[in-house]
């Protein structure tokens, strides 16, 4: 179990120090156009950042619909079986 887990981890690890350097950046360019009166580019990422944010949650919500739905109508498949058995 642990080898299996141990590339995922160092691999999400190893990507940590890019990705803050990369908010550094966008933070940098945001506050330089807001202190020039530019609020669109810091409105736009605002709402790149939440739609990135929300879609993995949207992405497990209907796996989540689709995996229950199913498991209730094999539930429901295996109670006939049972009623119809006796």
């Amino acid at each position: 179990m642990i080898k299996y887990l141990a590339l995922p981890c160092l691999m999400l690890l190893t990507s940590i120090i890019p990705a803050a350097a990369q908010c550094a950046m966008c933070r940098a360019t945001v506050e330089n156009n807001v202190s020039n009166g530019e609020i669109g580019i810091g409105a736009g990422l605002n709402f790149g950042i939440l739609y990135l944010f929300v879609m993995p949650y949207i992405l497990i919500s209907v796996v989540g619909y689709f995996w229950y739905k199913r498991s209730k109508a094999n539930a429901k498949a295996e109670a006939n079986k049972r009623h119809v058995a006796f």
